[in-house]
């Protein structure tokens, strides 16, 4: 197979989360807009291809309407209100989470403040939003996108450079970095060109809490995950237990192999090759990769050890289910490696 194309938008650049807010105080954000030039400078052989625009009936598919024009607008809205001024933040930053808790079950207005409307829809503190963030979410799904049209159109398997990231996105929601969901728009675009059963299959350090809740009762796309076990107190917390494994029409269509800290190369290549023989197994006939690299040694944000030789080997397994294949850019926060466990990865899967 001759290098895979590479699908990235220069408006991935544009989002700028600057900092954190973690146990209430702001530390400095690791999803940077440096992540995309470090990945490129590690595939100069690969050729590029610049992503199409695609409108919001392509990000309906998999989201909630008012997830979308939320994520549009809310920016301008609060340069429209007092925050700069008052506090000197212009990120938006919920502090108010209408929670069940809270409703007891009594039927919820929206709140009519943007500060306080923004924790209907972000479930974290820590995924701000910027003066870029829109057209650079908006860029990261239409990567995803092209690339699943580029395999739908007879591509064996193209690689979208997808940043921010996508796979804690939620129909609904948005929290974890991930602000639209890249693999899931890509695995519902690939249904939609007539594929009968697709695969996720998510290598991130963490589990993909959002592409979980968006195929959950479905038959037609299986999700399959392993990550860092969230008992050990690891983000998404409440979610990515072993006993999920879906509802309704997708009963048994999930699969979640929690890790635990310090797993190393062989064990969690064990753990891949679990996830391939179930996607074999199930007669998919084609496969969605959330390439996470922050499984490995350097990466800051995961406990798991993973070298570029696990990676290398991932791409292996994966490959050679012979599926085409779309490959979405997810985590991987260590700049100085981050390129090259991308590349060790591309170049198992191309090989294989």
């Amino acid at each position: 197979m001759s290098a895979l194309p590479v699908v990235w938008s220069p408006d991935t650049r544009l989002h700028d989360p600057r900092h954190e807010v973690w146990v209430g105080v702001a530390t400095t954000g690791t999803e940077v807009a440096a992540r995309v030039d470090a990945i490129l400078e590690a595939l100069p052989d690969h050729p590029l291809v610049e992503a199409t625009a695609h409108g919001d009936d392509a990000l309906h598919t998999v989201h909630d309407p008012e997830l979308v024009g939320f994520l549009a607008t809310v920016h301008d809205r609060w340069l429209a209100g007092e925050y700069v001024e008052l506090v000197g933040q212009d990120r938006v930053v919920p502090y108010f989470f209408p929670t069940p808790a809270m409703s007891a079950g009594i039927p919820l207005r929206d709140a009519p403040a943007v500060h306080a409307l923004a924790g209907r829809f972000a479930y974290d503190t820590m995924t701000t939003v910027g003066p870029g963030t829109w057209a650079a979410v908006a860029a990261a799904a239409d990567c995803a996108l092209t690339a699943a049209e580029l395999v739908a159109d007879g591509t064996p398997a193209a690689y979208a450079l997808s940043r921010p990231p996508g796979h804690h996105a939620t129909p609904a929601g948005y929290g974890g970095s991930c602000y639209l969901n890249n693999a899931a728009l890509a695995a519902q675009a690939l249904r939609d060109r007539g594929r009968e059963r697709v695969a996720v299959v998510d290598l991130d350090a963490h589990h993909g809490n959002g592409t979980q809740a968006i195929f959950w009762e479905r038959g037609d796309v299986r999700y399959g995950s392993l990550h860092v076990d969230p008992a050990a107190g690891w983000f998404p917390h409440v979610l990515g237990y072993a006993d999920e494994t879906g509802d309704g029409d997708g009963a048994g269509a999930t699969r979640n192999l929690p890790l635990p800290e310090g797993t190393g190369d062989r064990p969690w290549l064990d753990a891949v090759g679990d996830l391939a023989g179930w996607v074999a197994e199930a007669g998919c006939d084609a496969l969605v990769v959330s390439l996470g690299v922050d499984a490995a040694a350097e990466d800051p944000e995961s406990p798991l050890e993973v070298t570029a030789d696990g990676y290398h080997g991932a791409g292996r397994l994966l490959g050679g289910l012979g599926l085409p294949s779309v490959v979405v850019q997810e985590g991987g926060y260590h700049l100085p490696s981050l390129g090259g466990l991308v590349a060790a990865y591309l170049d198992g899967h191309e090989s294989a």
